[in-house]
């Protein structure tokens, strides 16, 4: 059988007949070619636009050969690709993204939200799937010039952005159950509004039947197959009338993460100083989200206690739903959040469990998600400076 041969040795061409490492091209922003649409799009009224369905005039494309290294990136009209149907992404799922957005300041400048990070975990991503490797410093020169180029892309209104997508997917042709040495780097720009309706609480299902990601997997990086296995858990919590899934793991049922974000709780502490902000550690099952790192590091800082005038505990520990079930009878679950690039800061109201609800107090947003929220807006947006996390493009 072909794919039985295949894990013992390379196929021609993808280790020892490949060109030398050091000769192949890098990829190279300066060699950008810039073919543009002949017909620009209408923009869309920003009450129409839903997360993911409306893309801007233009993409980004780069491939890699492994005989030439990457090719010269192109701007050109967003459209379809055309790919052999025996491609890596589609039989083996080598496929890894990045999600970011570029926000636009009342100066009139287009800002992205700390993209150093989400470059290292784009060449992290590629580095667990063994894709090619990727330049992510380039990566992000590209982000910046599809991102001045559809700058009319990008709403005015406070809470909406243009969405971009950086994309690396395996293109070596071949069922050959092997590392692809050939892939496709793609940004898409789709202009979006708030992920879910302002300030709406989340209702979560907690579910330990279905596992988001397990030790040594991939839960850690931004991969395609995280994905889609949670797709049917999210439509049997939708039948019973919850909007998200809460992932828990291993027989003590701890918390992980809330569909595809981060969770975070806040508890009350028992000496009366501040509150504690909980939210499950890097062990490998857990997404190192960009906003995730920024309200850890928002909750460390004193000046930004004074601005929520609270204070505030962070702490990246072990909780299990057992944690969840006594602070709240004791009156000490304050809040619940839902972290991520798309939702930024959201609150949840309930979880179900075991055929009971957890309630959360109060009908929104608590005060400590109204000022991670606002801090972290008020920073993408631009009304801020804060530690350079705003970085504009030129």
């Amino acid at each position: 059988m072909g794919d039985k041969d295949s894990l013992a040795s390379p196929a021609p061409g993808q280790t020892g007949d490949s060109a030398s490492p050091t000769s192949l091209a890098a990829l190279d922003a300066t060699k950008l070619n810039i073919t543009l649409a002949k017909t620009l799009k209408p923009l869309q009224p920003i009450e129409t636009l839903r997360f993911g369905q409306t893309f801007s005039d233009h993409m980004i494309v780069a491939t890699f050969d492994p005989e030439i290294g990457w090719s010269a990136p192109e701007v050109k009209p967003h459209g379809p690709i055309t790919l052999d149907p025996a491609c890596s992404c589609f039989q083996y799922g080598g496929n890894v993204f990045e999600g970011m957005k570029a926000y636009l300041g009342p100066d009139g400048k287009a800002r992205l939200f700390r993209p150093d990070m989400n470059m290292r975990r784009l060449e992290r991503s590629c580095a667990r799937l063994a894709l090619p490797p990727i330049d992510g410093d380039v990566v992000l020169e590209l982000v910046k010039c599809l991102v001045d180029l559809e700058k009319r892309w990008i709403p005015k209104e406070s809470g909406y952005s243009l969405y971009l997508r950086p994309t690396v997917i395996a293109t070596r042709p071949g069922l050959g159950v092997i590392a692809s040495d050939h892939a496709m780097l793609y940004i898409l720009a789709s202009p979006t509004g708030p992920y879910y309706e302002v300030l709406k609480p989340v209702s979560l299902l907690a579910v330990s039947d279905n596992v988001r990601a397990w030790p040594g997997g991939t839960g850690g990086h931004k991969v395609a197959g995280n994905y889609s296995p949670g797709f049917l858990p999210q439509r049997i919590a939708a039948e019973k009338g919850y909007n998200q899934i809460l992932w828990l793991f291993g027989d003590d049922r701890r918390v992980t993460e809330a569909g595809a974000m981060n969770f975070f709780v806040v508890i009350k502490r028992d000496d009366g100083d501040g509150v504690d902000l909980i939210t499950a550690p890097l062990d490998g099952t857990i997404l190192p989200g960009v906003t995730r790192a920024s309200c850890l590091a928002l909750a460390s800082d004193p000046e930004f206690h004074k601005e929520c005038c609270v204070r505030l505990h962070p702490q990246e520990k072990v909780y299990t739903m057992s944690d969840i079930i006594k602070w709240s009878s004791e009156g000490k679950l304050l809040e619940a959040l839902l972290i991520g690039t798309a939702v930024i800061v959201g609150p949840c109201n309930k979880i179900g469990y075991e055929g009971e609800d957890i309630v959360i107090p109060g009908t929104g947003m608590g005060p400590v998600g109204t000022a991670f929220r606002k801090k972290i807006l008020d920073i993408q947006e631009g009304r801020t400076e804060w530690k350079g996390w705003g970085v504009v493009c030129p």
